[in-house]
């Protein structure tokens, strides 16, 4: 049997982690850790009587319950009293009632997953935000009742946060971010103003000025909300030390909010503006000058983009670039990264159409440490022979798509690597002979 500590609890060595499973009779009050994520491993009832027998559990992760109920995760903050983590994520039978009543009881949390819990409200965030004052970690995304006026709370009161995920989130909007005017700063604009409409409480809000900076931020993920380079502009102003900044699907902001961003300079490691179709060359060009540091870049349906903003990403150490439907690309950008880009661990050029097969090849003999490559729809990986290195096409594409698909991973790139160097050997040798060259599929070096 473990052995109690003269402060009454278990030493560390002997606590266990269930993953997948209830624990088994006798292990309850040795669990400190426990996971339930594949579907159907555990059951709401069950769940429930577990967790009144782990006074000592730390960590609960419960998204594989798919009929986790609101009185489990009461029993859960009654009986756990040192839950530093939970993990609600996709149990869409839940309410307020279980997240208020684990703000109420006044747990050690510091982070919590409540992403996918679509009856969630703004009550139960602000609970949180108010309440939890170790909190690290918060993610509330896909919740679509949540608004401005919760994130506001967390803004105010999570001060320690490191991570806050709300990706879609679609009643999100700038007043939800803290704002860079001072609060006796009214924002004047040049435009003439629009008619008087109706508005909702919300649209009243006023700017939300905060008299305290965010040092602890490094992860901010804002996929798909509705905001604009004025949120943007006070975000960076408030947590001046972001390293993962997640935009992708804001299409509302511009070169202006790029601009804002380069302000994080050798702090930002991270920047998804995949579907921020407004962003130019210019911002780019911004971002990639001011922030030295920065390793991972997805610019993906950004169709203003063209070859000078490859241009300045191949110049930084970067580990992955995503290019996908960036339609203005060609080889001269391929050249720059082949050239300049020798940390390039993935890429992913799909549908960009003017990349030719020479410019891949030669990315892949400059580029020995590319692990990844994608080029999905690119007309020159159709020809004969490329297909058998890429894997294989998800089952529910149409016959088109599963023709049109090139995805090439770890020994596969190299593989391809060869096929067309043997290819590059052949054609040079028919040039030598005066002969036609014909493409082959097989990797024999002679000509017939």
């Amino acid at each position: 049997m473990p052995t109690l500590s003269e402060s009454g609890s278990f030493y560390d060595d002997d606590m266990i982690k269930v993953v997948d499973r209830l624990p088994y009779d006798g292990e309850h009050r040795c669990v400190k850790h426990l996971v339930l994520q594949a579907s159907g491993c555990a059951g709401d009832d069950e769940l429930a009587d577990a967790l009144h027998e782990c006074p000592h559990l730390e960590t609960l992760v419960v998204s594989g319950v798919q009929d986790l109920t609101d009185r489990t995760v009461v029993r859960a903050a009654a009986a756990c009293p040192s839950l530093q983590g939970v993990n609600l994520s996709g149990c869409a039978s839940l309410s307020d009632v279980a997240v208020l009543e684990l703000a109420a009881k006044g747990l050690p949390l510091q982070w919590i997953h409540l992403n996918g819990v679509a009856g969630l409200t703004d009550p139960s965030v602000s609970a949180v935000a108010r309440s939890c004052s170790r909190l690290l970690e918060l993610e509330l995304c896909d919740l679509p009742l949540v608004s401005a006026l919760s994130l506001r709370d967390v803004w105010m009161f999570s001060r320690q946060l490191r991570t806050l995920r709300v990706a879609r989130c679609h009643q999100l909007n700038d007043k939800a971010f803290p704002s860079s005017l001072g609060p006796d700063m009214p924002n004047f604009s040049m435009e003439k103003p629009l008619p008087p409409r109706p508005t909702t409480w919300l649209d009243e809000l006023q700017p939300l000025t905060l008299h305290h900076t965010a040092h602890n931020l490094r992860v901010l993920d804002l996929t798909s909300c509705n905001i604009t380079d004025d949120a943007i502009e006070g975000i960076v102003a408030h947590a001046p030390r972001i390293q993962s900044f997640i935009l992708s699907g804001c299409s509302d902001l511009t070169d202006r909010a790029l601009e804002s961003i380069s302000k994080l300079g050798p702090h930002l490691d991270v920047l998804m503006l995949a579907h921020v179709n407004h962003i130019t060359d210019k911002g780019i060009i911004k971002i990639a000058r001011a922030c030295q540091n920065i390793r991972c870049v997805d610019v993906a349906f950004c169709r203003h983009l063209s070859d000078l903003s490859v241009f300045e990403l191949a110049a930084l150490k970067i580990r992955r670039l995503s290019l996908v439907r960036v339609h203005k690309l060609t080889d001269i950008a391929i050249f720059a990264l082949a050239e300049h880009a020798q940390t390039l661990e993935r890429l992913h050029l799909s549908y960009c159409d003017r990349i030719s097969l020479d410019a891949i090849h030669l990315l892949l003999k400059r580029i020995p440490g590319l692990q990844h490559l994608t080029a999905t729809g690119v007309p020159a990986c159709r020809r004969k022979g490329v297909q058998r290195f890429s894997d294989r096409a998800p089952e529910d594409w149409d016959k088109d798509q599963q023709a049109a698909y090139r995805v090439f991973n770890h020994e596969n790139v190299a593989a391809l690597r060869r096929f067309l160097d043997k290819e590059q050997a052949r054609m040079r040798e028919a040039e030598e002979k005066n002969i036609i060259f014909k493409p082959r599929e097989d990797d024999k070096l002679d000509l017939y």
